[in-house]
């Protein structure tokens, strides 16, 4: 397993459990010090997980990738972002090619599961592989079946979810197919790489569209004097042909900020404009921005310029109940504050510290939830809906509340409230 972040680790634990004996490699030599000493890095994931398969012997994490030529299979987890001109970044996928072919020997079955744009596996991984002269399908086996995972969701787990598989050939197709049976419990099998790839992009560019929607919803209702929320929960009700989307501060995450780029950028090639997605990213992008002057606006009314104030905002994880911060909304909040000349601090449960991003490198601690640390600021954002948060006590407590998950809507008292 090359990549041990928040897809690759849970298939190292499936494929544990299945009985194969697995090496996780990663270029964070902390991680794999980690790892070796029984220690998860990721929350929803239990170190006890790590602790039982290092125990029975049948996991090892290295940082050494000459070890990639003992093995059988080789999955690829790495990340695959975008550059600040919102092009695709393949240097993850590229580096990673460069080293298995390094290490290739005959026999090996290659899946990549990176989200990338449809033809990457055939055409920029395939062509690094077969350049020292082995041919796949014949000498060996390459195949893409993108991730799909969902951290922290209690109700789908990776061996429950359905798994797509799409091979170079019909060879490769029925080994990558049988070495993820063993795992999960369903398999998908695709005609193509491309066509497995492509189904990554339709999932998060079809989450992306309708997110979108109520977001440019939520600002005409807000004008309208209408809630989007009690809207959106009347319309549930409809038991056919409607699925319920929600509003927030912006996106986060490493798939639907960023995966429906890569088709973009992709169908350029074909003289294709993608302007459906490319306006729903443009409508997404600029929700910190509206949040951002929502906050202004609710303290001027109060008498308050925002380049005076102290604000908290709650919750650094990009959705509720993780530690995952990639994307996530609450880093654009906190840039945009502080360059407006807000002195800014942050609450999450679950990030108690911040790391250097690509984006951003703020240095910043989580400050505890009293009652003196709320009464301090002037304004409280709610970014993220941790089910630990006390909403009650944190309204109760805070001059400004501006809510942009609707987390305080069981709240009684909510005068000091504005939603955003």
């Amino acid at each position: 397993m090359i990549g041990l972040g928040y897809v690759g680790l849970p298939l190292v634990i499936e494929f544990g459990r299945a009985g194969f004996s697995v090496t996780g490699f990663d270029t964070d030599e902390k991680k794999v010090k980690a790892l070796n000493a029984g220690r998860s890095y990721i929350k929803h994931i239990p170190s006890k997980e790590i602790r039982e398969l290092r125990r029975k012997g049948v996991f090892t994490a290295s940082a050494d990738f000459s070890l990639l030529s003992g093995t059988d299979c080789i999955i690829i987890c790495v990340p695959t972002p975008l550059n600040r001109h919102r092009d695709p970044d393949l240097s993850y996928v590229h580096g990673t090619a460069e080293t298995v072919a390094a290490h290739l020997r005959r026999g090996q079955l290659i899946v990549l599961e990176s989200t990338t744009y449809p033809g990457t596996t055939d055409e920029e991984v395939r062509p690094v592989l077969e350049a020292g002269g082995m041919k796949v399908g014949r000498d060996f086996f390459l195949a893409y079946s993108p991730e799909r995972e969902d951290p922290n969701n209690s109700d789908f787990s990776t061996r429950s979810i359905p798994k797509v598989v799409g091979g170079c050939t019909s060879r490769c197709l029925a080994l990558a197919d049988a070495l993820y049976s063993t795992i999960v419990e369903k398999t998908v099998p695709v005609s193509s790489t491309r066509v497995a790839e492509a189904s990554k992009l339709l999932e998060n560019i079809y989450r992306a569209v309708n997110i979108a929607l109520v977001n440019e919803l939520k600002v005409l209702f807000d004008r309208m004097g209408i809630d989007v929320w009690e809207v959106i929960e009347a319309s549930k009700t409809k038991p056919f042909g409607f699925q319920a989307f929600y509003p927030g501060p912006g996106l986060g995450g490493h798939c639907i900020p960023i995966d429906p780029y890569y088709l973009t950028w992709k169908a350029k090639e074909y003289d294709f404009s993608t302007r459906f997605i490319e306006l729903s990213g443009e409508i997404n992008t600029s929700m910190p921005y509206y949040v951002v002057d929502k906050v202004a606006d609710a303290l001027n009314q109060r008498g308050r310029s925002i380049s005076s104030s102290r604000i908290l905002v709650l919750g650094l994880a990009y959705k509720k109940d993780v530690d995952d911060t990639r994307e996530s909304p609450s880093l654009k909040l906190i840039d945009l504050l502080m360059k407006r000349g807000a002195r800014v601090d942050y609450n999450d449960p679950h990030v108690p510290r911040t790391v250097k991003m690509r984006k951003y490198d703020f240095r910043m601690r989580s400050v505890p939830l009293t009652e003196e640390n709320l009464g301090r600021y002037d304004c409280v954002i709610i970014a993220t809906d941790h089910s630990d948060y006390d909403y009650d006590f944190i309204v109760r407590n805070s001059s400004l509340v501006v809510d942009t998950r609707n987390a305080t809507k069981g709240v009684k008292d909510r005068d000091n409230v504005v939603k955003a």
